[in-house]
């Protein structure tokens, strides 16, 4: 059958690239909380206000990775430096940044995040730690 091809008028941007942009540059703000959750299958990262109010957020699935890719550190840099460049654009100067989960795109998307010039504060890891853990199975009756 071949591809179909679209074609694209000189003035359209299309509805993604304007949708997001429109989204991203309604609000401003001076500094903020960056929410990190990395798990072992995917990465999410949200930008909140400083009451924490979620104002824009972002996740490995939701740029189109899928199956195993989603819990790489690649994908997790993309996401950083998706909301890196929505946090620019709203004007966000610092961010304190809360990370919570074990996976492997904790480290990468912070630094996807800050290569984009906003400083940040602090770094605090809020991942829940188990003291006693589950209850154990009860004894096997023969």
């Amino acid at each position: 059958m071949g591809k179909k091809r679209i074609v694209k008028k000189a003035g359209d941007q299309g509805a993604a690239g304007s949708a997001s942009s429109s989204r991203a540059g309604k609000r401003k703000l001076a500094s903020g909380i960056l929410f990190l959750e990395a798990t072992y299958n995917n990465t999410k990262v949200c930008l909140a206000d400083d009451t924490g109010n979620i104002v824009t957020w972002s996740s490995s699935g939701s740029l189109g990775f899928s199956g195993a890719k989603k819990g790489t550190p690649f994908a997790a840099a993309k996401v950083g430096e998706l909301i890196g460049e929505r946090a620019e654009n709203m004007g966000v100067k610092e961010v304190s940044v809360v990370v919570s989960g074990v996976g492997a795109g904790r480290e990468s998307s912070i630094r996807a995040f800050a290569v984009r010039g906003i400083v940040i504060n602090s770094i605090k890891d809020m991942t829940p730690v188990p003291h006693n853990g589950p209850r154990p199975p009860k004894p096997r009756r023969v």
